[in-house]
């Protein structure tokens, strides 16, 4: 049997308040105001963690130096300071994968051309552009050294997954893709 807090503090009490409505009307109010007060702890200690924080997130962004943006969805914001944290310390390749896997693009590779003086990574995972690239390239850029070259390179629909597909154009009408749909359009999962 599960009692109301109220009734547990009333259980504490001596007997002869039990009919006393005066001490019953301060016990239901002091359980209100715990309960009230134990939401409150608990939201504000979901602000702690990146992964539950909301409100929070604005002491998250400050702290990591990030310039507040409530405009944007919290997903996007929990991406760009988990790339900010990520990416302290040697930045290697590995380093910059982590920074850029923390953005929830999929999967991604990233490669170093010595000779070009250039880094290039390349969106595996999901196809087309990110929604937040411009996120992904701030972060991404902040930790390489100026003298690198950061180039992006996007996967989309090729002809030979289209033709694996067999269907010919009026079928791929009848589907009603408009040509920027059908570029990120992964045949294997479906039509």
């Amino acid at each position: 049997m599960t009692y109301s807090l109220a009734e547990q503090m009333m259980g504490m009490l001596p007997k002869y308040y039990e009919d006393a409505l005066a001490a019953l009307a301060i016990i239901e109010r002091e359980a209100a105001e715990l309960a009230f007060a134990s939401g409150q702890l608990d939201e504000a200690f979901r602000q702690i963690f990146l992964e539950t924080a909301t409100w929070g997130l604005s002491r998250w962004e400050e702290a990591c130096g990030i310039p507040a943006s409530g405009s944007k969805p919290l997903d996007q914001r929990r991406s760009l300071i988990k790339s900010r944290l990520r990416g302290a310390g040697t930045v290697t390749l590995a380093v910059i994968r982590s920074v850029v896997d923390s953005f929830e693009n999929g999967e991604i590779s990233v490669e170093e051309k010595f000779g070009d003086w250039k880094v290039i990574v390349t969106f595996i995972g999901k196809r087309g552009v990110p929604p937040n690239l411009a996120d992904v390239k701030s972060a991404v850029r902040e930790i390489l050294p100026a003298h690198l070259l950061l180039e992006f390179q996007f996967t989309y629909l090729r002809w030979e997954e289209l033709d694996a597909a067999g269907l010919d154009w009026n079928e791929l009408e009848r589907l009603g893709f408009s040509w920027d749909a059908l570029e990120v359009w992964n045949p294997a999962e479906g039509k």
